[in-house]
């Protein structure tokens, strides 16, 4: 589990394919203290298993699932990514609970400055979208944001100086491909209410 509070931004340093799947090395910077083979981390939202290290390097390997639903696919030696290490128990959960399970790729359609603060409005995906409430919390390249506005499949985030300075957001343009994962919480609500809805089979009760 992650909190998206960016950690480090890291550089891809290699990227080698294996068929629909696909080795990343990465470079992260200050951003593998305590990290050890076998540890979850999540690289721009995604959640990967650390292979290997040596020193501030690392490798993870991506499936061909992986490689279909997130922007990590398309990744080439020199791209900026975000780096997150899973929460650890007792942490403060500072964003907000971040699966690192991307839920498809948005595109960011517009980039605009008010005073110190850029905005950006970002469409998603239909079945991504559903999901997204004003107010709410979406993890979008794996930054937890809170949802400014919504209308219709596209919605807007606010990004601070700070969010700016130290995450890869700061320097994403229109027309951007960005990974998106909603909360996971309205996922359960609609599979919840989806019982109640008119036609559901009836519900069982426990023996």
């Amino acid at each position: 589990m992650f909190t998206g509070i960016v950690e480090a931004t890291g550089v891809v340093r290699a990227v080698r394919p294996g068929g629909e799947s696909l080795q990343l090395t990465i470079d992260a910077g200050g951003g593998l203290d305590g990290v050890r083979v076998g540890d979850s981390i999540a690289v721009s939202g995604t959640c990967l298993t650390v292979t290997r290290i040596a020193g501030r390097v690392f490798e993870a390997d991506l499936t061909g699932e992986t490689v279909a639903r997130t922007t990590l696919g398309r990744c080439e030696a020199g791209d900026v990514v975000n780096v997150e290490r899973a929460v650890a128990v007792g942490d403060r959960l500072g964003g907000h609970v971040v699966q690192g399970h991307v839920d498809g790729v948005g595109r960011v359609t517009r980039r605009e400055r008010r005073g110190e603060d850029w905005w950006l409005e970002i469409e998603a995906p239909a079945p991504i979208a559903r999901y997204i409430v004003d107010k709410g919390s979406i993890a979008v390249d794996g930054v937890s944001l809170t949802v400014a506005g919504v209308a219709g499949d596209r919605f807007t985030v606010c990004l601070i100086p700070h969010t700016c300075a130290v995450t890869t957001l700061g320097r994403v343009q229109p027309g951007a491909p960005v990974n998106l994962e909603a909360d996971v919480l309205a996922k359960y609500v609609e599979r919840l209410l989806a019982a109640y809805a008119p036609g559901a089979p009836p519900r069982r009760s426990a023996p």
